[in-house]
């Protein structure tokens, strides 16, 4: 999915929590492949040119999440939980990282979360990374879990403007990860269970009515 269409979906959602009192929703999808600047990004963090990336398929967004540069695309989980946040960002934050160590470990690989910077960590490896933005109480953006992303596109950048450590996915340590789809409902469910929440799936038309304007 392209970026700029889940982060319209994301912010139509939280309006709805906002104006309507609607639901907290877990969006979870693998996004085309993109590099994203957050709100205290080094441009010099990408070490490509924009030419260079385009040519390679990949596209550049300044988004409004915190954080410094990094990188999306096909084989990586990513979760966009559009939850209120009344114990605040560090706690929602603590719960989606215990919610995908669980995952790991049930998968045999043993990470843990680091606040600073904000990570799902195997040693000196980055597993999955984290940025928000919260207005009014409700936060969007989260997660991004590397299943089986090609590592060579984390080259491109300095991720999350880290020189000395390196990026890792399940793949790296499994051989071969379990699908997308396979992990998704696993991951669904972990947040719930962290968070004390009741998931129910919701098919993914149903969330695109929540965008404006035609052909949406």
């Amino acid at each position: 999915m392209p970026y700029a269409r889940a982060w319209a979906l994301q912010e139509a959602l939280r309006r709805r929590i906002l104006e309507e009192d609607g639901d907290d929703t877990l969006l979870l999808l693998e996004h085309d492949p993109v590099v994203t600047l957050g709100r205290h990004a080094d441009a010099g963090h990408v070490l490509l040119s924009h030419e260079e990336l385009r040519a390679r398929g990949v596209e550049v967004v300044t988004t409004s999440r915190g954080g410094d540069v990094t990188y999306h695309g096909p084989g990586q989980l990513v979760g966009y939980p559009v939850f209120r946040v009344p114990r605040g960002p560090l706690r929602h934050l603590e719960d989606l990282a215990e919610a995908l160590r669980r995952v790991c470990a049930d998968l045999g690989v043993v990470a843990e979360w680091r606040p600073d910077p904000a990570g799902l960590w195997v040693g000196r490896r980055k597993l999955a990374a984290f940025g928000l933005h919260v207005s009014r109480g409700v936060a969007v953006h989260g997660f991004a879990l590397n299943v089986d992303t090609p590592l060579e596109a984390f080259g491109w950048i300095v991720p999350c403007g880290l020189r000395s450590t390196g990026v890792t996915s399940l793949a790296t340590f499994l051989g071969r990860a379990p699908a997308l789809a396979e992990l998704a409902p696993r991951v669904a469910a972990a947040v719930a269970e962290v968070g004390g929440r009741r998931a129910v799936e919701v098919p993914a038309e149903q969330c695109w009515r929540q965008l404006p304007g035609p052909g949406a």
